[in-house]
């Protein structure tokens, strides 16, 4: 391990499971801590998540389970509650996104945790928090997407959309592990842990916030309208000759080169176009010209046009497409890594910072087990029994 590694050092007790908690613990594993995924002793629920390899292994779990060393346990077994206990005595932090209820019925609680280990940071995330009448009630991203404003607002007015891929519980997952450096620095200073508490739907409200505070203050009563901004314009996705692209302008100087480009420039003395604010309110007109524009030549000339006339624009791409990309091949955004003998490609950590690196493929199913007792003190014979009583 590269030794300016942040969190060298630093061990990480991953209970979590899907996302908000692994992939948490991955960030955390990435710049540098000893993460143990202590998992089902018959695996669980999100190993197979959408399953991609032979041996049942899915894409979701290779992603948010990289840099992770793992452990099978029978929680409910008063022995499995002995590793449990002596793992939370060495941990620095505990990462568990479980409702209340479960997280105390497993010895997993923060005053449970912080009786054995006062200096363990314990993080939490849940669908609702820990508080108010849906504390209890299970969810999951799509469940904040729809509670936040998100989803109302995305699609059409007849048909709102769910984002395909789960922002919340990444959001939440990062904005977690933020709480956890913030929270391992205070250690510094207190020699104390702290609880993280992170949720999905504050998550989403956090993420759709300057919607809320614009219908609390305006009560504008906005209605979804396609790949068109509210803000600006043109802001739209444009069928090419040859493809799909997204157009993303704001302000007069864009406004003014995409006149240029379109050949309008006869619309900047129109009043339906004076600001930002009239352009969005008639987004429609200004898009049905770049869509005639856009039609007569190719994606790759569209977006050579723009580029040239520093307009924010990208391509469509289908997931095949994102992978052959020259820019994310060139960057090397995505990482090969191999499990088994399968190759697939891992993105690199969300940002650049000493010593972020991916270290190891996600664990094979207990792949590390005999190797963190044999660390918690444990005998061969001890493992040994623990494993004919499926224990581990």
């Amino acid at each position: 391990m590269a030794q300016d590694a942040l969190l060298q050092g630093m061990r990480v007790l991953d209970f979590g499971r899907f996302i908000a908690g692994p992939w948490c613990a991955a960030l955390l594993g990435d710049m540098g801590a000893d993460v143990i995924r202590v998992e089902r002793v018959a695996g669980g629920e999100d190993r197979c998540v959408p399953p991609v390899l032979a041996s049942g292994e899915g894409g979701l779990y290779l992603q948010v389970n990289r840099n992770k060393r793992c452990l099978t346990l029978d929680l409910a077994a008063p022995r499995g509650r002995e590793v449990v206990r002596k793992l939370l005595a060495g941990a620095d932090v505990v990462v568990a996104n479980l409702p209340p209820g479960t997280l105390k019925g497993l010895g997993l609680d923060w005053e449970t945790v912080q009786a054995i280990n006062p200096r363990a940071v314990l993080v939490v995330a849940t669908a609702y928090g820990s508080e108010g009448p849906y504390a209890q009630r299970p969810g999951f991203d799509s469940i904040g997407q729809a509670m936040s404003g998100a989803m109302y607002m995305s699609g059409l007015p007849d048909a709102p959309v769910r984002a395909a891929v789960n922002y919340v519980d990444f959001y939440t997952a990062q904005a977690c592990a933020t709480g956890v450096l913030a929270a391992l620095w205070m250690r510094e200073r207190t020699g104390r842990g702290q609880l993280v508490e992170g949720s999905l739907l504050r998550s989403a409200l956090n993420i759709s916030n300057s919607l809320l505070i614009e219908q609390a203050v305006t009560q504008r009563n906005r209605v979804p309208q396609g790949n068109r901004s509210f803000l600006a314009a043109p802001v739209d996705v444009f069928r090419t000759k040859t493809g799909w692209v997204v157009v993303q302008s704001i302000g007069q100087s864009m406004f003014d080169r995409w006149c240029e480009l379109a050949g309008r420039n006869d619309l900047r003395q129109d009043p339906r176009f004076a600001d930002d604010e009239s352009r969005a309110r008639n987004g429609e007109a200004i898009s049905e010209i770049m869509s005639a524009w856009c039609g007569e030549r190719t994606r790759d000339e569209v977006l050579a046009a723009l580029a040239a006339a520093k307009l924010p624009a990208g391509p469509v791409y289908s997931p095949q497409e994102a992978l052959d990309d020259p820019h994310v091949q060139a960057a090397g955004l995505l990482q090969p890594q191999w499990y088994g003998d399968q190759q697939y490609p891992l993105a690199l950590h969300p940002v650049g910072v000493s010593g972020a690196a991916i270290r190891r493929p996600a664990p094979r199913l207990g792949e590390q087990t005999d190797e963190i007792l044999s660390e918690l003190g444990y005998s061969e014979a001890d493992i040994a029994a623990l494993r004919s009583d499926r224990v581990v």
